[in-house]
């Protein structure tokens, strides 16, 4: 006799039971990589592979793929607030433009090159952008504070993210 509520019961406890499997992978890789870095927190980590839909049913590399995309798109975002900055005009001086033209053009570079040939050197490259572009205003002396502080800290974590996962892999240990 086909029962209804047994069917839906074993369809229920099999995602409840896949849910939580790849909870847990998250969990554990972001426990591992906050560990080993400094540079990488616990919650920052969880919080930002989970926000992919793929992560519910990702594997190591599906999770090194998935921070890899997250840098993408924060280099992406950044770029974007970077040419309406610009367009504003009105508030920034030219030594604050210029950084932004300097942070503008290091963006462009990550975003325009798809060689993903070596992924170290490419996530690397992204987090030296992140930190020349706020270097290049704590060094203005002019007061300006950079508007893409969290932008560029938030690219850094997530390069870090995605080195730190591609290793795992690269050793074998995730």
């Amino acid at each position: 006799m086909n029962n209804p509520w047994l069917s839906i019961f074993i369809i229920s406890l099999s995602i409840t039971i896949h849910l939580s499997s790849s909870e847990s992978l998250i969990n554990t890789t972001c426990k591992a990589m906050s560990a080993d870095s400094p540079n990488i927190k616990y919650g920052f980590c969880a919080t930002s592979l989970q926000a992919a839909p793929a992560s519910q049913c990702a594997s190591t590399r599906g999770l090194a793929t998935i921070a890899i995309r997250a840098l993408r798109y924060n280099v992406t975002d950044t770029r974007c607030f970077i040419k309406q900055l610009l367009k504003s005009g009105g508030r920034w001086g030219p030594y604050a433009k210029q950084c932004l033209g300097d942070c503008l053009d290091l963006a462009m570079k990550d975003f325009n090159a798809r060689r993903f040939d070596d992924a170290n050197i490419r996530i690397s490259s992204v987090m030296d952008a992140a930190t020349t572009c706020e270097d290049a205003f704590a060094e203005g002396g002019d007061g300006v504070v950079s508007p893409l502080t969290k932008m560029n800290e938030d690219a850094f974590r997530i390069g870090a993210m995605a080195l730190s996962v591609v290793g795992m892999i690269r050793t074998g240990s995730g």
